[in-house]
């Protein structure tokens, strides 16, 4: 009788042992499932070879998840644990477990945007990249100007400002090389590189999109006919050069000594091309360089408005240039009022 009291016993025992590990097995997969009802939206850093229990706890020290037993339970059931992954992840408010541990094995990690403008200096350009957060590293090289795609770029915690000034390096060469390749049979340029300079130039001197055609026109027919450029922003860039001027460009309006200053990227005493690009320009500068307007247009001038006036002949150009002159003169000074 003792030993069937005892069998018993045991037995009991083992049932009641069993009904505890059953009811814990359905604890955890319920709350593997189960949002996080008081879970905030949270931002947070899965750090580099951070093991599964680390990542339950730091997600629950967050308050990303609840208890970080159930995280760990369900990673490890669907064999998880060696596929989540270190980054940056938003996790939104009220999210599960599973959710959770599917968001760190996706890789989805919070992206940020770089946007360079169109027409930026590279040591503009390398400004906005040493100051974009939270890109990692120092700037270890210095492209040359024009060699920096403008476009918005994505990134994320982590990668290097090395590595994002590669990709606008490696996206500027294509775009050059998708524009010359559909140059006409008879273009007048003789390499890649002639047609970005070009293409720089065309980009300073108008920030009208459908201007840059006509002005690209304007500079190709100028080379034909053997005139000079005489473009402005060459000029700007050379002083802005010998000057020193932050981000390569210059801060004030050129003045006449400026315009008679010798400097290879004088396009008013020089012939031909500038030695570089004086500026990165985009795609669409590119291609209004290999397919131009139908113009015989040769020069143009502001026309007070943001655009330019359109001139075949030098007379119809001065006419265009007095009549800007007329209306700068027109306008108030700062800080007075117009008569």
């Amino acid at each position: 009788m003792r030993l069937r009291r005892v069998f018993v016993a045991a037995l009991l025992l083992t049932g009641a042992i069993a009904t505890v590990l059953a009811g814990f097995a359905v604890w955890l997969f319920a709350g593997f499932e189960r949002p996080y009802a008081d879970g905030p939206t949270v931002t947070l850093v899965v750090p580099r070879g951070a093991g599964l229990d680390e990542i339950a706890r730091l997600l629950a020290a967050h308050r990303v998840i609840e208890d970080p037993l159930p995280f760990v339970f369900g990673a490890r059931i669907n064999d998880m644990g060696p596929r989540l992954r270190a980054g940056e992840y938003a996790f939104p408010a009220a999210i599960s477990p599973r959710a959770a541990m599917d968001l760190i094995a996706s890789g989805r990690t919070v992206v940020y945007r770089l946007t360079v403008p169109e027409g930026l200096t590279t040591a503009q350009v390398l400004k906005l990249i040493a100051e974009a957060e939270p890109l990692a590293g120092e700037l270890p090289r210095q492209p040359g100007e024009g060699a920096l795609l403008p476009e918005t770029y994505n990134y994320s915690r982590g990668d290097t400002r090395d590595g994002v000034v590669a990709r606008m390096e490696k996206a500027m060469q294509a775009a050059v090389e998708a524009a010359w390749a559909a140059r006409p049979a008879d273009f007048a340029l003789k390499s890649p590189r002639e047609l970005a300079v070009l293409a720089s130039v065309v980009e300073k001197e108008t920030g009208v999109a459908e201007e840059r055609p006509l002005v690209a026109a304007v500079f190709l027919n100028r080379l034909a006919r053997g005139m000079r450029l005489q473009s402005d922003p060459t000029v700007a860039y050379g002083v802005a050069k010998r000057e020193a001027k932050p981000g390569d460009w210059l801060d004030r309006a050129l003045t006449r000594a400026d315009l008679n200053a010798p400097s290879p990227f004088n396009s008013y005493l020089n012939d031909g091309l500038p030695p570089s690009p004086i500026a990165n320009p985009g795609r669409a500068a590119l291609m209004a360089v290999v397919k131009p307007a139908s113009t015989d247009a040769l020069y143009f001038v502001a026309d007070g408005t943001g655009g330019h006036a359109f001139a075949r002949t030098l007379d119809e150009h001065n006419r265009n240039v007095a009549k800007w002159r007329a209306l700068m003169r027109s306008k108030p000074e700062p800080g007075r009022a117009a008569p």
